[in-house]
């Protein structure tokens, strides 16, 4: 099996605009589409494959044909796929939130995952801003008497961003995405989201949307000290390509890469995806080739052994590490120094 290009599964929301439409290309039915996922096998979306000869499968059903394939011979049918990679694209604020962990997660929403997530920032218009965490020494009752008071913004930090820019969103950290910026993100394959202000408006029904603030409370980490920098990253060069490696953790890895020319990978994760950041060329493996461009999304399948970029692009590559201490490893033997990178 070669690589796969996906199409995603388009998503209309009450924040949503028009850029996956107009500078991307998505192919959505929507005047204003707030979510495109890339790359998804969950009950309330997925994606489908794009050319060749499993064309207009959805991931799960060539999952259920083919798991071994895709996944490696681990793979238990039995198992949730463990990524779900979006692009994001905010015409307005979204709801102040917060996601739970596993723990949480298994037993109050019957067996879902937690969500942890990871952003890279695609496109930003001057200003635009991200809120991240609680500002230091926030108590719960100091949020609960800010909330009450319909001042939860004197509590929240905020950093403003700009396109490149990388943020790590464990479960538990109160955020939101602000207007005008347009990201990817990588996340464990969750639909649970604990709204906690969404700005008094109406949703596309013109009623209000649900908040969950007593589950809000029970989830969010009040003694986080999370910084809102940017991660920095490690910056390793290598045959005609800048890798650059943001995070590890036990649910994802992320790095980027930028290329001009020829970029041979060996698939050393089981499977790996990809999103094209910038620019356009080929993918090859296993004698198939395909044509990528800026938007599209690609998962390269277990059975894929390697595999050679070529063009000049910036690709997002994400992972689940098989284990964290033996890929940190392979990674100081690549020159990648830890320090820079966010490991959990």
């Amino acid at each position: 099996m070669g690589p796969l290009l996906l199409e995603p599964d388009l998503k209309e929301r009450v924040w949503g605009g028009e850029k996956l439409k107009n500078l991307y290309g998505k192919k959505t039915p929507f005047k204003y589409t707030g979510e495109s996922w890339e790359v998804a096998c969950h009950e309330h979306g997925a994606s489908v494959i794009a050319v060749g000869p499993f064309k207009g499968r959805t991931l799960c059903e060539l999952l259920q044909t083919h798991g071994p394939q895709i996944l490696g011979e681990g793979y238990d049918k039995g198992n949730k796929f463990p990524l779900l990679v979006k692009i994001i694209d905010a015409k307005e604020d979204l709801s102040v939130q917060v996601h739970p962990d596993d723990a949480y997660a298994n037993i109050i929403e019957n067996g879902e995952l937690g969500k942890s997530e990871a952003w890279v920032i695609m496109e930003a218009e001057e200003g635009a801003r991200l809120i991240i965490g609680l500002k230091e020494g926030t108590t719960q009752e100091a949020f609960m008497t800010a909330l009450k008071a319909n001042q939860l913004e004197q509590v929240l930090n905020d950093v403003e961003v700009k396109p490149g820019d990388v943020f790590n969103i464990p479960a538990g950290l109160i955020h939101a995405i602000g207007k005008g910026i347009l990201l990817a993100e990588v996340q464990q394959n969750s639909d649970t989201t604990y709204r906690v202000y969404d700005w008094n408006r109406v949703g596309l029904d013109g009623q209000s949307r649900d908040l969950h603030v007593d589950k809000s409370i029970e989830t969010i980490d009040f003694l986080d000290t999370y910084s809102t920098l940017p991660i920095q990253g490690s910056v390793v060069v290598r045959e005609n390509a800048k890798h650059t490696y943001y995070i590890l953790n036990q649910y994802f890895a992320l790095e980027t890469i930028e290329m001009d020319g020829s970029h041979q990978q060996l698939n050393e994760n089981g499977y790996e995806i990809y999103m094209v950041l910038e620019g356009s060329g080929q993918l090859e493996g296993n004698h198939e080739s395909l044509e990528v461009k800026k938007g599209d999304s690609l998962l390269i399948p277990s059975s894929c052994k390697d595999y050679t970029f070529s063009g000049k692009m910036k690709l997002l590559k994400s992972y689940v590490p098989i284990s964290i201490d033996d890929t940190l490893k392979k990674l100081e033997v690549k020159g990648v120094q830890k320090e820079a990178i966010r490991i959990q």
